[in-house]
């Protein structure tokens, strides 16, 4: 016991050594707890009680109390678990405190309520999102507080969309929809937080009921970006006023579609966000210009703390950006990490550091718990850790080899390199795609929007007042000209974009471990981060994919062939089609599919005639409907017609020698608060267990 004993000891002093060596950097995992918390909260496949939540609450702070009394090896582990599990309580009453009515029905019929946001959709309609909604025959308690609408033709406008006018159409509306495949991207969490609880399309003229009210100070910062924007696409033209709009209003509503696949192929979409790179350049700029006049007057100069007062008129200048470019979640985040850098500056601090980027992190996780999941929030984060750990070691090495005039170019390619390498990952595993020549667009493009597009921008606003805002955005739209000139340009080579596909479920938080681990910890274990990563790239490799693909409403169908997969229509359900066409890891458009679909085990029929020509079905086929079908209930082959995928969602299955695994989206969602699932139905409990043999 003496010789174990001793053992135990050793290891415990070890752990204090190693832990006492953190001192200093502890705050960056405070984050990183949280969201763990977070993420085991999203995992779940059942909604907890509210019991829980409380329960677990008081655990955390009998965590926190019992740190106290601690040593320094155990008291840093048990602050870690309180974390996790405050990170999971604020995901949790976040999700509940966003609460609202989903329609659970398909509902066609008269659509009343006020617009609260325009956009376009992938297929370039124009999408207007209502609030207090009315629907013919539905009780307000079953009415969702927000719906969505896609006006389909241009013709269906029949006024022109204003913000906070309340309007009237005939409209299709449905619950969101579930992931496009099990595990794939939920746009019912998605709809879930941004209070969306009917999404649907317009075919017919919409009608003013009531004019725009003045009432709320939304609605009127609503309308000075809508008017703004309109101001600049007079200005400016074809896809350069939508991308000036863009970037300086938040409406994206005027750039075209191929404007945009230009921009996604070439990696230059990120300019279009308002994110940290617009948010930053702007503040820099104020920031810059505000020390450069207070310099000007040598007693200002001398007796006033010129560097905080500038900090404060940047921070000024960022939060009227934040109102003028609408506030979206995308820009929320933004200006709160800009907010802590130049919080840091005021009080004398390093404005860029690995501690300011973690109380960033801190406040997006505890104000937008479910910013956690969106590709926005890892990318910006991964980036600008991965930019402070990279500079803050590049400031302890002598750079006097390099003429002074080159090192803002270094800078810039080491930004843009660094930048790029660390976000690259996370697009490839939501988006599926990879822009081969990203660097250099990005080199072409970043510092022109420093230099040129965002002082320009900020001229054009000092000069609004006396009319001559022409002059700034003119100057803006030279900048804008050439970024669009070098995106077609890169999308336009050959192989511009390559298609990688989608990773495993643990692909992502192993990569982010390891990333966090190489970052943040001192000492050799820091070596263990990037084991990890490459390990994470290893399961990436991989990953299989599912021979046999089901859309939630049966109609497409996927299967896999030696030449890739084949899909059983050549049109219609595009967006489900493009979708698991990238998750293949495959440019292939829907018609080049559809042209390797062939009938075998796998049977597709596509509407009520189809449907009825089946009249039986053998033991191990796969029969597919967009119609029911219960005339084949009860026969030995696997069903999957609406009443059945209603149930279940999208369906994924692989050929094994006994039969066929089938998961469901609902298997992998689970029944969530946003979920929205019937009842399960005894009929169906043949899908997820198939004793036949497969032909």
């Amino acid at each position: 016991m003496g010789r174990v004993g001793q053992m135990i000891a050793g290891a415990v002093t070890r752990v204090q050594t190693t832990l006492l060596a953190q001192r200093g950097g502890m705050l960056g995992w405070v984050p990183v707890c949280l969201a763990f918390g977070i993420g085991c909260y999203f995992a779940l496949r059942v909604e907890p009680h509210a019991t829980v939540f409380f329960g677990l609450l008081g655990l955390a702070a009998c965590t926190f109390a019992v740190s106290r009394l601690l040593n320094d090896a155990l008291s840093p582990f048990a602050v870690g678990v309180g974390l996790c599990l405050v990170g999971f309580v604020l995901a949790g009453a976040r999700a509940h405190s966003v609460a609202g009515p989903v329609l659970g029905w398909r509902y066609y019929g008269a659509v009343e309520g006020r617009i609260v946001a325009m956009d376009r959709s992938q297929s370039d309609a124009l999408r207007l999102t209502l609030d207090q909604v009315r629907l013919d025959r539905v009780p307000p308690q079953r009415t969702p507080d927000r719906v969505r609408i896609s006006l389909h033709h241009e013709g269906s406008v029949g006024i022109t969309p204003e913000p906070g006018l309340r309007v009237m159409t005939t409209a299709h509306l449905s619950p969101p929809s579930g992931a496009v495949e099990p595990g794939g991207f939920d746009f019912q969490r998605h709809a879930w937080f941004a209070r969306l609880g009917a999404v649907g399309y317009s075919r017919v003229p919409l009608m003013g009921v009531a004019p725009p009210q003045d009432g709320q100070a939304g609605l009127r910062v609503f309308r000075i970006r809508m008017a703004a924007s309109a101001r600049i696409q007079q200005a400016l033209l074809g896809d350069t006023g939508g991308f000036a709009a863009a970037i300086t209003t938040g409406d994206r509503s005027a750039i075209s579609r191929d404007a945009l696949e230009a921009l996604r192929a070439s990696n230059l979409a990120h300019l279009l966000a308002i994110s940290g790179l617009h948010m930053g350049l702007l503040s820099a700029l104020v920031f810059a210009a505000l020390r450069v006049l207070l310099a000007l007057h040598p007693g200002v100069a001398l007796r006033w703390p010129t560097k905080g007062i500038a900090a404060v008129g940047a921070l000024i200048a960022a939060a009227g950006y934040l109102a003028l470019s609408g506030g979206n979640v995308a820009t929320q985040r933004a200006f709160i990490m800009v907010a802590v850098a130049l919080a840091a500056l005021i009080i004398g601090r390093r404005a860029l550091s690995l501690r300011a980027v973690a109380v960033a992190a801190i406040i997006v996780l505890a104000w937008r718990p479910e910013a956690l999941m969106g590709p926005g929030f890892q990318m910006s984060f991964a980036a600008t850790t991965a930019l402070v750990a990279v500079f803050g070691w590049l400031r302890n090495i002598e750079r006097d080899f390099l003429p002074r005039w080159a090192k803002p170019i270094f800078a810039t390619v080491v930004s843009s390199a660094v930048a790029g390498l660390a976000t690259a990952p996370i697009a490839a595993a939501h988006f599926n795609a990879v822009a081969h020549y990203g660097l250099i667009a990005n080199l072409m493009s970043v510092p022109l929007m420093g230099i040129l597009v965002m002082p320009a921008a900020i001229l054009s606003l000092v000069l609004a007042p006396l009319g001559l805002e022409w002059i700034g955005l003119w100057i803006m739209g030279l900048g804008l000209d050439w970024i669009l000139s070098v995106a077609h340009f890169i999308a336009g080579l050959e192989n511009a974009r390559g298609y990688v596909m989608g990773p495993g479920p643990w692909v992502l938080p192993l990569l982010a471990m390891g990333f966090l681990i190489m970052i943040l910890w001192r000492g050799r274990l820091r070596f263990a981060g990037p084991v990890m990563m490459m390990l994470a790239f290893v399961l990436w490799h991989g990953a299989s994919r599912p021979d046999v693909l089901v859309s939630d409403t049966g109609t497409l169908v996927g299967r896999m062939t030696d030449a890739g997969r084949a899909l059983s229509k050549a049109k219609g359900a595009g967006f489900v089609a493009r979708n698991w066409l990238e998750n293949d890891g495959t440019g292939r458009s829907q018609r080049a599919a559809a042209e390797l679909w062939r009938e075998g085990p796998i049977i597709h029929a596509s509407g009520k005639r189809a449907t009825a020509r089946i009249v039986s079905c053998a033991a191990g086929q796969v029969v597919v409907t967009s119609a029911e079908a219960d005339h084949l209930r009860g026969q030995p082959c696997l069903l999957f017609d609406p009443q059945t995928l209603k149930r279940t969602g999208s369906v994924a299955l692989w050929a094994q020698e006994d039969g066929w695994r089938i998961v469901t989206a609902r298997d992998l969602a689970g029944d969530r608060l946003w979920t929205n699932w019937p009842k399960p139905d005894r009929r169906d409990q043949y899908v997820r267990i198939n004793p036949t043999k497969r032909p």
